[in-house]
């Protein structure tokens, strides 16, 4: 389950071509069955990697009402805020979060200048490689792990050092960069919202300078749209200038009810769109189902134990219980990896 900074404190190629309707004047008129064939080819060229399934039209539908002029519906374009959480909805999150395995190889990378670690938890569980014992050691070790790698830096040198992580380091199970871990049909879906006009936002729990690191060029969201969990910074003048210094103490958890506080406080609009993929995200669609405006709540169902990974109810990551109830409840939009997704990432292109 997504709680605490375990997931805290833990380009977009898609295509979209839209098929113009415009004639020429000397163009003769199209029949009905050519008209036909054009709408189901510009339905089929909208979020290509999602099989055409009753989640992949009930996106289209939604973005189409709200985005016409003079509809019932229709959203003007500075109200048209998306919102999507990170871990397990825009990137995969198994076999632990990935911030927390950037903070694993940071201390064994560390450990050399460390002798004091040696014998001492959670740190030689690290060195050691026992998960078992480190999983075992709870959120307590977790937190000291980042804050030994996260805190104590520049901003920019911590900022290098994520960067440096992920253009080195591979996923244990598919030996891909870690920002090839990305969703494909996310991406797709970012972008078909943004070419109707909708800002997209990260609000996530996981490490708000650990994901401008890199998100930007994975996801195409600039920083100031990425909203995430903060760890306390100071000013320091020193004899090479000016530097934010990064201190062992978090200002901000957003996760759980800490969602709807970080979009309003980063942000300053309810959301109309929001996404997500566990009870750590389910404050975040109830906020913006509140909205006055039409709204679309949309769950990332993880049930591709191929692919990906299949997991839900009683999962220690991405727990997906009391959302699930309320998704279903509320008639909000489950999407199934396995049946909705034709492919899961970039590299299966």
């Amino acid at each position: 389950m997504k709680k605490s900074f375990l997931k805290p404190i833990f380009s977009a190629i898609a295509v979209l071509f839209f098929l113009s309707s415009c004639k020429s004047p000397n163009e003769e008129p199209k029949s009905i069955q050519e008209e036909t064939v054009g709408q189901q080819e510009q339905i089929t060229d909208v979020l290509p990697s999602w099989n055409d399934t009753k989640n992949k039209q009930a996106i289209i539908d939604y973005v189409n009402a709200v985005t016409k002029e003079g509809g019932a519906e229709f959203i003007p374009i500075k109200d048209r805020v998306a919102v999507f959480d990170n871990d397990g909805t825009l990137w995969s999150e198994q076999p632990a979060y990935f911030q927390l395995l950037f903070a694993i190889d940071q201390v064994k990378k560390m450990a050399k200048d460390h002798p004091e670690w040696e014998g001492k938890q959670p740190y030689q569980a690290v060195i050691d490689g026992d998960m078992t014992s480190l999983s075992k050691q709870g959120m307590k070790a977790i937190v000291t792990l980042i804050m030994t790698t996260h805190a104590g830096m520049s901003t920019d040198d911590f900022e290098e050092e994520v960067v440096n992580w992920m253009a080195t380091a591979k996923h244990p199970k598919t030996e891909q960069p870690y920002n090839q871990m990305i969703f494909q049909p996310m991406l797709e879906l970012l972008e078909f919202l943004r070419k109707h006009d909708f800002k997209t936002y990260i609000v996530s729990g996981g490490g708000i300078d650990f994901m401008r690191a890199w998100a930007v060029d994975a996801y195409g969201i600039p920083e100031d749209q990425i909203v995430g969990s903060v760890i306390k910074t100071q000013f320091e003048m020193t004899d090479e200038g000016p530097r934010l210094v990064r201190l062992p103490e978090l200002d901000f958890i957003d996760d759980k009810e800490g969602k709807p506080v970080g979009i309003q406080h980063f942000i300053g609009k309810k959301p109309v769109f929001a996404a997500g993929n566990s009870d750590g995200d389910l404050q975040m669609l109830q906020w913006t189902a509140s909205s006055d405006y039409k709204n679309f709540e949309l769950y990332i169902h993880h049930t591709d134990s191929v692919r990906e990974w299949s997991y839900d109810r009683g999962s220690h990551i991405g727990g997906f219980d009391k959302g699930w109830d309320e998704a279903v409840d509320k008639g909000w939009t489950i999407v199934d990896m396995a049946k909705d997704w034709s492919i899961i990432y970039p590299f299966e292109k």
